[in-house]
This record gives structure tokens, C-alpha cells and sequence, in this order.
């Protein structure tokens, strides 16, 4: 078979797996499940890249083989994903899918220039990088979940709408904008990984009437 298949990709295509299980589950409109996937496969994300570098002996195709599959799967968890969440919550206005499009548009334009200058980075060097070179998208694995947990405590539906709107909008622009952004420490890590799971424990177990009370709230 092609492809490569062994444990340091593994966590990529589990990720993978869960985005599509989110996008069956947010077309149905079963959208605390969705985000539970979209959250998911964020926790793949950030630890799938230490797993991948334990294995010393990766060859060069191994190596760039990584690099393009991690971009094909973010664009499809971090990308398509929070675009069919975010279509059913309500941005489903003509100007709300161009702002889901462009949403998507810059993810995929980050992701393209990440792997040019990744591999060429890792031509010239060994180990991770330091800094992020614009918001990574993964971001929306973080934004959305806390987003999604807080809505009923905006007066109305349709503020909360108002919101996600210029949440993705920014998020989406900062995909693209040139700043360096530091990467968070184990324990950054471990906090945005408690903060997040949090947030969905309450979506998925102990909210169960959350949509219903959010769709009321007009």
C-alpha cells in the first residue's frame, strides 16, 4: 500500500476521522457532539508533532510525508469542520457563508505556506519551531468549544450570531497576518487542554437542554 502507516502518524488520521464524524454530526444538527470531534481533534493536533519527532530515524519522506499529511487533515478538522459547525449555528446568511469562504480560503493559504517553509526549515534544521508565524489553525479547536459553552449568556440567539461572526472573521485574518506567535510551554499546554476539555464536558454531559435554550433565547 502507499502511504505511510506507522505510529508517528497515527494521531493525524485519528484526527482525521473525528473531523468527519464532527461533520456527520453537525449536518445532522447533533452540535454538541460536533464540537466534542472538533475539540478532539485539536488534542490529537497539538501532541501528534512531539509523538512524530521520538522517532529518530525518520527518513526524509517520512519527514515530508508528516508535514503535507498534517496540513491535509488540519484542513479538513480546523478548516471544513468549524465551517459546517459555524453554518449550523446560524451563520447562514449570503455574507455570513463569504465570511465562512474566506474563513476557509486563509486556513488553506496558511497551511500551503506552513508546508513550503516548514520543509525548508527542517533542511536547515533539526527539532520544532519556536515561534508560530501567524495564529495557528487550530485556534478555532480552542475558540469555538469556549465560544459554544458561553452563548447562553448572551441576551439573544442573534447576538450570539453577531459574535460568531466577528469571531471567525478575526480568527480567519489572523491566519494570514505576518506576526510571530511564541508557542505554549508543557504547562500552557496542559492548561488550554483543561480549559477546553472543561468547556466540552459541560457541552456534552451536563448542558443537554443547551440548543434548545439558546434557540429560545430570541
Amino acid at each position: 500500500m502507499i502511504g505511510f502507516y506507522d505510529y508517528t502518524v497515527i494521531l493525524t488520521y485519528i484526527s482525521f476521522i473525528s473531523a468527519v464524524s464532527g461533520i456527520f454530526c453537525a449536518s445532522t444538527m447533533h452540535l454538541r457532539w460536533a464540537i466534542f470531534f472538533l475539540a478532539f481533534s485539536g488534542l490529537c493536533d497539538m501532541f501528534d508533532g512531539k509523538i512524530a519527532r521520538t522517532k529518530k530515524n525518520r527518513t526524509d519522506d517520512e519527514k515530508a510525508f508528516g508535514i503535507q499529511i498534517d496540513s491535509l487533515c488540519d484542513i479538513v478538522c480546523f478548516g471544513v469542520l468549524p465551517i459546517v459547525i459555524c453554518y449550523r449555528l446560524g451563520m447562514d446568511r449570503i455574507y455570513s457563508m463569504m465570511i465562512l469562504a474566506l474563513y476557509g480560503l486563509a486556513g488553506l493559504i496558511r497551511l500551503g505556506y506552513f508546508n513550503v517553509m516548514e520543509a525548508k526549515r527542517q533542511a536547515q534544521e533539526e527539532g520544532a519551531r519556536e515561534y508560530y508565524q501567524g495564529l495557528p489553525i487550530t485556534s478555532m479547536a480552542i475558540a469555538l468549544p469556549i465560544l459554544f459553552v458561553v452563548s447562553p449568556l448572551f441576551p439573544t440567539h442573534s447576538a450570539f450570531v453577531v459574535v460568531l461572526h466577528v469571531a471567525v472573521t478575526l480568527v480567519g485574518f489572523l491566519f494570514i497576518f505576518n506576526f510571530k506567535l511564541r508557542k505554549p510551554s508543557v504547562k500552557q499546554v496542559f492548561l488550554i487542554v483543561a480549559v477546553v476539555a472543561a468547556a466540552v464536558a459541560v457541552i456534552v454531559f451536563a448542558w443537554r437542554g443547551w440548543w434548545s435554550l439558546v434557540q429560545n433565547r430570541n
